[in-house]
């Protein structure tokens, strides 16, 4: 696959002995991760701001960009989008009182350790602390990054496997982390396989930024292993310049092995709050056969003031789609509730009240239209 001309200028000044094949394994990718300071200054120019920060990150949670995903960043720029997600700056110190390192109470709501029961018939299954990449707003920043590459244990997911065989109400199960996609396919069969064992399991997803990040690791095989298995993937996606051949070939090897996949995004400042810029990726994703699903309102985790945007910014961001593009172009507007309330949806008002026997609605164009709707009749009367 022929590379972008700012990928490729990567390539020579980063790796410049990496070998193609090298380059599109994904092995290789893992172990090549832009990581620490020094490969990040021969990656790009680096603000005083990003040095310093990166220099005092201590503990926190760590810098990693697979190669691949550092190519698509304008090396100049401090202000790339991309850049903006995965280059730390000291914003991320401050913290204000509404912020919480486990801002969904996640932690609560796990009756076993990588489990967390909140719905009624669903549970998140939380697998690895590993990502490929590292977002700067990550909701679970307090866990992710934290053990070895390839983190797989066992004798806990035979604890969470035995509570779901035991809770016949749970019939879907996200599995999550981290990044499942990181692990090897011998281990995503073997989890995949046990799941699909328990008789009241029904649906199976994986949710993950795999195929937009590192669209290397999605082989044929991998995929084989999924279908296998009948499970969706929720891909996670936050700009139309992730939009890549290499991502169209990664999306499109899932769908053609019949992997339904939805897209989940966080709404970010200067990422993504725009309209255009939400609906070019919209589109960019439908095109790829991805069906949008979720924009996020950002989760208030410590240091992420400078992410978040006013709700306000979401409506109006799903008022510029629904009625001026395709009704697939619109994902669900949703906040995750501060302290485990769950997801709520929120929507433009498009309900302008009730005038007698009609309700009175708007369209996407400001209009106002009456639809009949009498009013039940009481009983006896």
């Amino acid at each position: 696959m022929v590379m972008g001309p700012l990928a490729a200028e990567f390539r020579r000044r980063v790796f410049p002995t990496a070998t193609d094949a090298e380059w599109h394994d994904w092995k290789w990718q893992l172990r090549n991760r832009v990581r620490d300071l020094d490969r990040l200054e021969r990656a790009f120019s680096l603000s005083p701001d990003e040095r310093e920060t990166v220099r005092a990150l201590g503990d926190r949670l760590p810098v990693g960009l697979t190669p691949y995903y550092a190519s698509l960043i304008d090396p100049d720029d401090p202000m790339d989008p991309i850049r903006r997600t995965m280059v730390p700056v000291a914003d991320e110190f401050t913290h204000e009182p509404s912020e919480a390192e486990d801002p969904l109470n996640e932690d609560a709501d796990m009756p076993v350790p990588g489990l967390v029961h909140r719905y009624p018939d669903r549970v998140l299954f939380l697998v690895t602390s590993f990502c490929a990449v590292y977002c700067r707003y990550c909701t679970r920043s307090r866990l992710v990054g934290k053990t070895g590459e390839y983190h797989f244990n066992t004798k806990q997911f035979e604890r969470a496997l035995a509570y779901i065989e035991a809770t016949p109400e749970i019939r879907d199960v996200l599995i999550s982390g981290g990044d499942p996609l990181t692990m090897m396919d011998d281990k995503i069969d073997w989890l995949l396989g046990r799941l699909r064992a328990i008789p009241h399991i029904e649906f199976v997803r994986i949710g993950s930024k795999i195929p937009c990040v590192l669209p290397q690791r999605i082989t044929p095989e991998l995929c084989r292993t999924l279908r296998r298995h009948q499970a969706w993937v929720s891909v996670h996606f936050m700009h139309p310049n992730e939009l890549t051949p290499e991502v169209s070939q990664s999306c499109g090897r899932l769908a053609d092995h019949g992997i339904p996949l939805g897209s989940q995004t966080v709404l970010t400042r200067d990422v993504n709050d725009d309209p255009e810029t939400m609906k070019r990726l919209m589109h960019g994703l439908l095109k790829n056969r991805v069906r949008p699903y979720y924009i996020y309102q950002c989760d208030p985790i410590p240091g992420s003031r400078h992410f978040r945007t006013p709700v306000e910014t979401g409506l109006r961001i799903i008022e510029a789609l629904r009625g001026h593009t395709t009704g697939y172009a619109v994902p669900q507007f949703v906040i995750d509730a501060p302290g485990g309330g769950g997801k709520i949806p929120l929507s433009p008002e498009y309900v302008v009240g009730r005038d007698g026997d009609d309700v009175i609605i708007r369209n996407f164009e400001g209009q106002t239209f009456r639809y009949p709707d009498p009013l039940p009749v009481a009983a006896g009367v």
